[in-house]
Order: structure tokens, then sequence, then C-alpha cells
């Protein structure tokens, strides 16, 4: 029996079983307690203070899907996407929508081309907030409608995403099918066991704003390095910034901020991103380290866990063949030695399957509850297999974070072809020029601009302190440009939700 919770503790985890209780603990909390007025809330912010930032690479199989939910809830002239050395028409087609494009000539990654475009478009000047979104990110309707009013809690600086895969168009082979099932299942797990708990006001230790759709406060993003060198990724980075410097709280919860990507639907992109995911953040773990504060303890008994969980889901596979074998062989034979039964004594193979598969079927259940999607029941005979593959990843990437550097600069997966609606155009109306989205920004066709030039435009923006200046602290990078595209102002409205985060 003592073994059987040994399986079962390191299967499911004693981060997942703390911060779902610390989540009911939340969520009993938040049920009974009633709203009252709040003096020191910050105004609302509307859908006419806020920037849609989207980085592309070779996208244009889904550029004008993402586009077409971002104007769905702010003006077009408020998207802006940098295509980063795109060789396809993913810069001609979000002009075709109506978005502002800057086009950098040499592949950056996605970290430095949005430090490019937040520098270019002097996004931060402008605008409060700032949603950072991927290519083939949709937004729910009630994005940021649900969203926003996180902003009026002063201490917020981001607001996490809550993740979805995008189901429509489906893939096409079971393969893919089964690889996006899996995803959503780790979507859910995630979301509702670890980061709603983890995102609790007096916790404030989730580790990673997805930068797949995320928003934040315009003023700390001069406080976050955004572009180190030497990361794959830049979501996990600029998290354990907003901790390290103590900018301020993450806001999560699973009713708002709603957005849908689209994940992988071959076993070669799955594996690939998912390597680019575990090593981005060793790599960040390898920059940052640990330190004192609540943000690290938690860090650290994740990094104790993944770590142990991903040897035991290694050893799960060879452990129950040789319990098989053994079970065999004392069946078959008189076995002097007693190996054998020294062996099934050990490790029988109905507590491995016990300890392993119960556990795991358990929160594909639970996937099934959140999701309403039954088919996932089949399928998660074989999400075992999948946590394998993922082990195997996360362990074979730990090494390799602390010997070889990234360049950040990314390739894109295969992409299905995304449809979104795209919604009506927006009424116009006048913007104050210090905050105008058709302010004119004259640049040269195309521009080489210096490696070491730095993000700061001048001397005495140089000097200025964070709040002053948004740039400071965001690194450099070359700035090749081709930028064009109609600004359109418009106006949209958000009102107060009722959800806390």
């Amino acid at each position: 029996m003592v073994t059987f919770f040994v399986i079962f503790i390191l299967v499911v985890g004693i981060n997942t079983l703390l911060w779902t209780t610390v989540g009911l603990i939340r969520a009993v909390v938040e049920s009974s307690r009633r709203r009252s007025p709040d003096r020191s809330q910050d105004p609302l912010i509307s859908a006419d203070e806020v920037a849609v930032l989207v980085a592309a690479h070779d996208e244009e199989q889904v550029i004008a899907a993402t586009i077409g939910s971002a104007t769905g809830q702010v003006p077009v002239g408020h998207v802006f996407v940098v295509s980063d050395a795109s060789a396809d028409r993913t810069a001609d087609l979000a002009r075709a929508s109506g978005a502002n494009v800057l086009e950098l000539e040499s592949n950056h990654g996605k970290a430095g081309a949005l430090v490019a475009a937040i520098d270019h478009f002097e996004l931060a000047r402008r605008f409060p907030v700032v949603v950072l979104l991927d290519a083939d990110t949709v937004l729910a309707p009630d994005y940021l409608l649900t969203g926003l009013p996180c902003f009026q809690d002063p201490g917020v600086v981001a607001v996490a995403a809550c993740a979805s895969t995008i189901a429509d168009p489906p893939p096409a082979t079971m393969m893919g099918r089964f690889l996006v099932a899996y995803r959503e299942r780790f979507y859910v797990m995630v979301q509702y066991l670890l980061k709603y708990g983890q995102a609790a006001r007096l916790a404030n230790v989730i580790s990673i704003v997805p930068g797949f759709a995320s928003m934040y406060r315009s003023r700390v993003l001069g406080s976050i390095d955004i572009d180190p060198p030497g990361l794959a990724i830049e979501d996990f980075n600029m998290t354990f910034e907003v901790h390290a410097r103590k900018l301020g709280r993450i806001a999560f919860h699973p009713s708002i901020a709603r957005a849908s990507t689209q994940d992988p639907d071959n076993l070669h992109d799955y594996t690939r991103q998912l390597r680019r995911w575990t090593l981005g953040f060793w790599q960040t773990l390898r920059r940052h380290g640990f330190r004192l504060g609540w943000f690290w303890g938690a860090l650290a008994l994740h990094v104790f866990e993944l770590v142990t969980s991903s040897v035991m889901m290694l050893l799960f596979l060879p452990l129950l063949v040789v319990s098989v074998v053994a079970v065999i062989w004392e069946a078959t034979s008189t076995d002097p030695s007693g190996i054998a039964t020294r062996l099934t004594d050990a490790i029988p193979p109905t507590l491995i399957l016990l300890g392993v598969l119960v556990p795991d079927y358990l929160l594909t259940v639970l996937v099934v509850a959140v999701t309403r999607r039954p088919s996932y029941l089949l399928l998660g005979f074989a999400f075992p297999l999948v946590r394998v593959v993922d082990a195997a990843i996360c362990l074979a990437t730990l090494p390799q974070a602390f010997l070889t550097p990234s360049s950040g600069r990314w390739t894109s997966p295969e992409r299905r072809v995304t449809v979104a609606p795209v919604a009506p155009a927006l009424q116009e109306k006048p913007v104050p020029p210090e905050t105008s989205a058709r302010e004119e920004m004259s640049v040269p066709e195309k521009t080489s601009v210096p490696r070491n030039r730095p993000l700061v435009p001048d001397k005495a923006k140089a000097d200025a302190g964070p709040r002053d200046h948004p740039f400071r602290g965001v690194g450099t990078r070359p700035l090749p440009v081709n930028s064009g595209g109609p600004r359109v102002a418009g106006h949209g409205e958000v009102q107060l939700g009722d959800l806390e985060s």
C-alpha cells in the first residue's frame, strides 16, 4: 500500500494536490464573498486603450483569422503585426486585414520581433495595456470584456489567458486528433488544478503568462528584459522577470481572457514544440536561478516534482515489463533462486498499473467533465504513452539548457487553415493626437539599422526612468524594416465584469 501511494503521488504530484487544494479554498472564498465598492480601484480600461501585437513568421494560413478575432474587440488601427522575416504572404495578408505591419528582414526570433515592434510603434507610450498574441491565436469574443477588469486592481500587471485548443478544422488524421486531445487535457490540468490556485491573491506564484495570448500593463514592459540572449522562448522569462523585479501580481481565472490556439497535429511538430517549451523553461531557470520568496519556493517544488515524475514515467514501461516477465517466470517454473517471487512482491503488475494508469485516467475524466468531449474517454487510455515522450524530452533538454544557448529564431509548424469571422467595420471616432492610432511614422521603405543600435531613441529618453521611458532594459536588436498598412481609428467599449481574478 505504501508503494502504491508513492507511485500515485509521483504520477499525480504533490504540486497538483497542493494547488488544487488552494484553488478549492479560493473558489469557496470567491463564491461567498460579496463585492463591495473599492475606492482604491483604478478606472476601467476600455478597448480604445488597448494595443494588440501579433508576432508572426510564415503564418499566411492563420494570420487573417487571428487579426479578425482581434478587430472584433479593438479598433483595427490598434492591431499591430510584426512579420519576422516571413517568406510567404503573412505581411501582405496582415495589411489587407487593416493591421499596422512592421517587416523585419532577418529572423530575430519572437522575443526580438516583439521588442522591435514595441519600439517601432511606441506601443508602451501610446497604450496602457498591450495584448501579445501568437499568429495562430483566436480570441474568445469576451476576451477583453472579462480580462480588462482585472487591471482595476492596481497591483495586477499581467493577465494570463485561459487556453484551449482550436478544434475547427479538426486534424485530418487519427494521430492528429489524439495529440490535440492530449494537449487539451494538458491545458485543463494546468489551468484548473495548478494555475487557478497559484493565482490566488496571497499566493501569486504563476510560473508562466503564456505568450500565445497575454495582457501586460505597458508601464512594466520597460522593466522587463524581454529578449535576453540565449533563450529559446520569451514567455517563461517575462513571467520570471515580473516575480524577480517584484513588479506586481499576475491574474488568472479559467473563465476570463479565454483564447484558443492551434496545436500540433503530427508527432514531429509536437515533439519539436515541446522541446522548445521545455528547453526555454530550463534556460530561464538557468538565467534566474532560485531566490527567497513564495514564487521561488513554489518553483523549487515544481522543479523537484517535474524531474522525479519524469524519471517515474520513463521507468514505467520497463518496470511493467520486468514485473510481467517475473509473474510469467514464477508461474511457469519452480524458480529455485526465488528471484521471480521477490520481483513480483516488490513490483506487482497490478500495483504499477493502478498507481499509474488509474490516476492518469482520472485526469482524463476531469477533462471530459470540463470540455464535454466524451470521445476523450477512449483516447485517454493511451495518454500515458505520450507522457513518457514528454518525460524523455523534459530530461533530455535539462542538460542542453546549460550547455547550448539558443538564438531564439523560430520556424512555424504545419498549420491547418483557420477561418474566423471578421468583425464588421467599427465606427470611427476622433482620437486625441497624443494617443491616436492614426499617427504616421515615416520610415524609409528599407532601412538597415546597426546591430548595436539601442532601442532608446534619444539621450533624453535614455536618461528617463522606467515610468518615463517604457523601453529601458528591453535589450537591443537590429531593426531593418519595411513598414506600412492603413491606420484606422475606431472605438469599442468594455463593461465592468463581475468576475474575480
